[in-house]
């Protein structure tokens, strides 16, 4: 464990751990807010002081979806894949009170490090498991879960084997009837990657609404897009109203116009599944 100064306040802690050189960086704007970078690419921001603080725009539309997939305030069950700084799972403590949270992150000696520098409150019911993504979801008894979050990268890559049908239909048996799936993933042009998700999530999920920055939805630059999906109707009208609010505004896709936006491409199997594209160099900096 290396220490770095920069300036005044809190300095930079970093770690050798299972994805590369994690660093938490102190925010200059927010006294106890913190960043994580893996080998220099921001992965997640938490505000200690305010866990329902999200910073990064992805972020912001997954809180979107945990706001709006129960009543406010009401406890969820929560199946996390991918922990990271464990930001989400902080969010949906904070807000909706008496929730049960699993996370599911291969990487222990990152969760150790995150856990150790930014702990989670003694009242917070959030079990982190070591395990990969897969393997971890396997173990979550039929129907538990309200909501399934995926947010898994390798080397800033999806892994392929959570890629496919095969993957897909595991999440929805883990999720009670009328639960919520949402996927994280990262795509630039010409999208076939993000195209083949949404074919892939539709063959399991008769509904989907996918969001993100309209640049990234229209193939001029790489970056990240939500795909929320469940087996009846969902909250399209006020997800499109948050996240044209948000900082960086965001556009909702849905119904005939998403399936048109896949172009046809086909679902994606194990046998078949490769990892999501790599960012361009550059991008994260």
């Amino acid at each position: 464990m290396a220490r770095s100064r920069r300036g005044r306040g809190p300095e930079s802690v970093t770690g050798t751990v299972g994805g590369g050189v994690a660093e938490l960086r102190p925010d200059r704007d927010r006294p106890r807010g913190w960043t994580l970078l893996i080998d220099g690419a921001p992965q997640s921001h938490v505000d200690l002081d305010d866990p329902a603080y999200l910073e990064f725009s992805y972020q912001r539309r997954l809180g979107h979806i945990a706001d709006l997939v129960a009543p406010p305030g009401a406890p969820l069950r929560v199946v996390h894949l991918g922990g990271g700084a464990l930001t989400l799972a902080r969010y949906i403590a904070a807000t909706r009170p008496r929730s049960t949270q699993q996370v599911v992150e291969i990487d222990t000696p990152l969760v150790q490090l995150v856990r150790e520098r930014l702990p989670l409150e003694s009242t917070w019911r959030i079990r982190v498991r070591g395990a990969d993504a897969r393997a971890g979801l396997a173990r979550i008894p039929d129907g538990w879960a309200d909501l399934v979050i995926a947010d898994v990268f390798a080397g800033a890559r999806t892994p392929a084997h959570l890629t496919s049908v095969e993957f897909v239909t595991e999440v929805r048996r883990a999720l009670r009837p009328g639960g919520h799936y949402a996927a994280n993933l990262a795509d630039g042009p010409p999208l076939a990657f993000l195209r083949g998700q949404i074919a892939t999530v539709h063959t399991v999920f008769p509904e989907l609404a996918l969001t993100a920055e309209p640049a990234v939805l229209r193939g001029r630059r790489f970056g990240n897009a939500v795909l929320l999906a469940a087996d009846r109707s969902l909250p399209v009208a006020e997800l499109t109203r948050r996240a044209a609010g948000d900082p960086h505004a965001g556009r909702v896709e849905h119904g005939r116009a998403l399936l048109d936006f896949t172009g046809g491409a086909a679902p994606v199997t194990d046998a078949t599944a490769v990892a999501s594209p790599s960012p361009p160099a550059g991008v994260f900096t």
